[in-house]
């Protein structure tokens, strides 16, 4: 592991003025911010991610969960995922949230993992993680050998010929049917990114995984209002019952209303390059009947671009039958 700095500032403010410090001290120094650490940290151990200065920010106080004015709910960027798994108001009114949480990793990590980490997770793809093996994510323009290689656990949706690596939340996948807005301090002051914004699609720039600048932090994720009456699941389907990452998962909430769907929102996982949020498939539900035939009809309008590599043509049906299931859950509920 290389050597780095490690600071703790006091607030936000203190926080972003220290990545921008180092960044100007050392010409373009290498800052990342920590909280959990639980992906960092094994990045870094494989020299993976090679930070010249970590900055602590579990003294900032961004560890709560509260209402906002609008009847939305606040969730502070160093909230452990355990903590808001099991927050009474999110187990209530944000259930694929909680459900989603709960299908990852595994209660130790859980216990230590925060929201900005999860919203920063990096991928698993095999090839990222070897130093020993090119990677256009790690080192642009060194070639993608997961294309040809082993990519059974990979993308089958918004790749390129740069990578096919998957993003590999859980969580993300419920907020992006929850429709979550992210809020950033940096450099050049606060801002508010929704989460279909955040995550970038790999093109030719796979490096480049969201739009957050150098020294920008996230400080909280805000979800809107929940809608009264809709039903929510979060499935998830995986080669064993805990402490592995998606094949597929689906995070799905409907309303339904005289037996037809009438407000969608479905995000899919473990198949895409980011979390993957689909249109597609809310446009063929709304205004359609509640039905098995219905619900499958959705489930392949969402995956029909998907572009399977050597080994992962299975995920076009299994996430296929993963949404229409989540569907039918959500709809009997």
């Amino acid at each position: 592991m290389k050597t780095f700095e490690f600071v703790r500032p006091a607030d936000a403010a203190a926080a972003v003025g220290s990545a921008a410090k180092a960044r100007t001290a050392q010409q373009g120094a290498d800052v990342r911010f920590v909280a959990g650490g639980t992906t960092l940290l094994d990045l870094m151990k494989l020299n993976v991610e090679t930070p010249d200065r970590l900055i602590d920010i579990n003294r900032l106080l961004l560890d709560t969960v509260e209402a906002t004015p609008d009847g939305g709910l606040k969730i502070g960027a160093t909230v452990r995922n355990a903590n808001l798994a099991q927050h009474a108001t999110v187990q209530r009114d944000y259930a694929v949230l909680a459900q989603a949480l709960l299908a990852g990793a595994s209660a130790q990590l859980r216990n230590m993992a925060t929201t900005a980490g999860n919203l920063l997770q990096r991928t698993r793809c095999m090839y990222f993680r070897d130093t020993a093996m090119p990677c256009n994510k790690r080192e642009p323009g060194s070639g993608c050998p997961a294309i040809t290689g082993s990519n059974r656990s990979l993308a089958i949706l918004g790749t390129s010929d740069h990578c096919i690596a998957t993003n590999p939340s859980d969580m993300c996948v419920a907020m992006a049917a929850l429709e979550a807005t992210i809020h950033v301090q940096g450099p050049n002051g606060a801002r508010s990114i929704t989460i279909a914004d955040f995550h970038l699609l790999p093109g030719s720039t796979p490096d480049r995984e969201t739009v957050l600048e150098p020294g920008d932090l996230i400080t909280h994720v805000t979800l809107p209002p929940p809608r009264a009456g809709s039903r929510q699941v979060y499935l998830k389907l995986r080669d064993r019952a805990s402490y592995e990452f998606a094949l597929a998962s689906a995070a799905v909430v409907i309303s339904v209303s005289g037996g037809n769907v009438t407000h969608a929102r479905i995000a899919l996982g473990g198949v895409g390059t980011k979390p993957w949020r689909s249109p597609e498939a809310e446009g063929a539900l709304v205004g359609q009947p509640a039905d098995a035939a219905h619900f499958r009809s959705a489930a392949e309008a969402a995956l029909r671009d998907a572009k399977p590599q050597t080994e992962n043509a299975f995920k076009v049906e299994l996430a296929t039958r993963c949404l229409t299931h989540a569907l039918h859950m959500a709809a009997t509920s």
